[in-house]
């Protein structure tokens, strides 16, 4: 039977402490919260006076509840008030020797059957224990920021963790309404070893201008449904925070995706610390507000060349890519050139797209009339010669270089002088397709993400030939199609594969070393990070086969050791379970 736990220390009361402190007297419980000075008491009180009243403007909490629930705290300035608790929440700054230091003191003040517990988000729990004479009763319980709002805990059992300890924490993390989730003792956990990976890598691309602040928040926003963009949430994280975690993580793992990216450390020496500091890799109102102003270093590409007009588009393909972006095209006026490789096949395309026209009318979401007017602007064609005198051709057929090659040179043939000739490809060079025609400057990339018809985000991709013109029209059209363009170079997997397939990897690689499991994993991405979905959920709808060929393009094109595939995912893929479309992947739909 779980041990009563009525009495809770909270040792530091910054945004993180105060927040603890907050959610276990909402709970009920008794809570001595203590800090190094008065001026430290002074500003957690603030904390959780504001924060109260935040919950109070919004209906979450009423006056009553408020007063009672701020009557459970009690400040102070000695770790000596803390004797009679249960358990010790520490929450000071990321720093080794002082978490030491507290713990060896409580190790004298509190009774010996007092649990420790550290909210440190990436130093060792092994080496903060070490330093009492009850290593057993220590456990990392890490909250996530807002605490008051997030759910995720991450509860850290150290090898010498007694077992009863970390069941009495993980159902005690239950009665605060938070979800736990139980790891073993490595820098970052799961959450922020997963999260800060990428976080860093967007760094990097942004430190080699491959592409601007606002394109690559945009596209992890708009592609992948994150809550907010990799730049923004350093801002809101603190760069110094986030550098300190990448340190102490590389410095357990020397991996060198946790090798801070160098534009850190040059951000924070200049002060540039983020929302603290009113700037960071955006510009806000002031020093803690998230409201960003123009600094005159937004990049615009709207203006980079005159841009071509585009009357008519044509598309080639039949796959669900090629009928999503023809069906776009249709219902935003433009008339549509769809090129099949036989009548069968271009009529079954033209059905797809009926039937998808037909299920938004079922839904609402475009009148009858709409639908068969943007059915009428849709032309099937089997040779190439029908696209001699459109404006813009799209190629959406089978990610295979050769086969997109071939598709290039018999529209260089065709296509009239001055038409945009794109791709749609997600991970192969755009400039081998341009090289395959005698006028790359017309070449670019245009990667629509699927559905086509509901994302809204494309990834415009100008290759080394491509002229700005071609890029300023291709930006023109997005924004006719009411989709989000954002700019980047011609390399593997642009932005948002380049930032996302690799932090799959690093989840599969953290399941293959049976550090967690798939379902904690999934539950810390989702519920500690906001994202849409856990990595295993995610891998298993794009496809396993699927992932592995844009992990496989990634390596082939980077080198990085990191980016390897994960042979625990080359395994399941040989196995033929590829996830949601066998029925087994990381998950089982059987």
């Amino acid at each position: 039977m779980a041990r009563e736990i009525a009495r809770v220390g909270v040792v530091g009361l910054g945004t993180m402490g105060a927040g603890i402190a907050e959610v276990l007297a909402r709970s009920g419980l008794t809570v001595t919260a203590v800090e190094i000075d008065d001026e430290g008491v002074a500003r957690g009180r603030g904390h959780l006076e504001n924060s109260t009243d935040r919950a109070l403007a919004k209906d979450k909490l009423d006056a009553k509840a408020r007063e009672e629930l701020l009557g459970r705290i009690t400040y102070t300035t000695s770790l000596a008030d803390l004797a009679d608790c249960e358990l010790v929440i520490e929450a000071i700054p990321e720093d080794l020797a002082r978490k030491a230091e507290v713990f060896a003191q409580l190790d004298k003040i509190t009774g010996p059957e007092t649990i420790f517990a550290s909210n440190t988000s990436s130093l060792s729990v092994t080496e903060i224990g070490v330093h009492t004479a009850r290593p057993g009763k220590v456990v990392g319980m890490h909250f996530f920021n807002p605490a008051p709002v997030l759910k995720l805990v991450e509860i850290v059992r150290t090898v010498v963790t007694e077992p009863e300890v970390v069941a009495d924490v993980v159902e005690f993390a239950g009665k605060l309404g938070k979800t736990p989730v139980v790891i073993g003792d490595r820098a970052g956990f799961i959450a922020n070893a997963l999260l800060f990976g990428y976080l860093n890598h967007a760094v990097r691309m942004y430190e080699q201008r491959y592409a601007s602040r606002e394109d690559l928040d945009a596209a992890m926003r708009f592609g992948c449904g994150y809550p907010m963009g990799p730049l923004a949430l350093l801002d809101l994280i603190g760069l110094d925070t986030a550098f300190q975690i990448l340190e102490t993580m590389y410095n357990q793992s020397r991996n060198r995706s946790h090798a801070p990216a160098p534009l850190l450390k040059q951000m924070i020496t200049a002060g540039l610390l983020g929302r603290k500091s009113g700037r960071g890799f955006y510009t806000y109102d002031a020093p803690d507000s998230p409201t960003v102003v123009a600094d005159g270093l937004e990049v615009s590409t709207e203006d980079s060349g005159g841009v071509r007009p585009v009357r008519s588009v044509g598309v080639v393909g039949t796959g669900t890519m090629a009928t999503g972006i023809v069906e776009v095209f249709a219902k935003r006026g433009y008339p549509v050139v769809l090129k099949a490789r036989s009548v069968e096949k271009a009529e079954a395309a033209l059905a797809k797209v009926r039937k998808s026209l037909d299920k938004a009318v079922s839904k609402g979401k475009l009148s009858t009339e709409d639908a068969a007017a943007a059915l009428a602007r849709i032309t099937p064609a089997v040779d190439y010669s029908a696209l001699s005198d459109v404006d813009l051709v799209v190629e959406a057929v089978a990610e295979v270089l050769e086969v997109k090659q071939d598709v290039f040179a018999a529209l260089d043939a065709v296509a009239k002088p001055g038409a945009v000739l794109a791709t749609t490809t997600s991970s192969l060079p755009v400039i081998e397709c341009a090289a395959a025609t005698a006028r790359p400057s017309d070449v670019l990339g245009l990667h629509f993400f699927n559905p086509a018809t509901v994302m809204k985000l494309v990834e415009v991709v100008r290759t080394i030939a491509t002229a700005p013109e071609v890029v300023a029209t291709a930006h023109a059209v997005c924004g006719e199609l009411r989709k989000h363009p954002v700019h980047c170079g011609d390399r593997a997997g642009f932005i948002v594969n380049a930032l996302l397939f690799p932090y799959l990897n690093d989840a599969v690689k953290m399941l293959e070393a049976h550090y967690a499991e798939v379902a904690d994993i999934d539950t810390a991405m989702k519920v500690g990070c906001g994202l849409p979905m856990g990595p295993f959920e995610l891998l298993d709808v794009v496809g396993l086969d699927v992932s592995l060929a844009i992990e496989r393009t990634l390596f082939d094109e980077f080198r990085e050791e990191g980016f390897a595939p994960a042979p625990l995912l080359e395994h399941l893929v040989t196995a033929g379970r590829l996830g949601r479309k066998t029925g087994k992947g990381f998950h089982d739909y059987t």
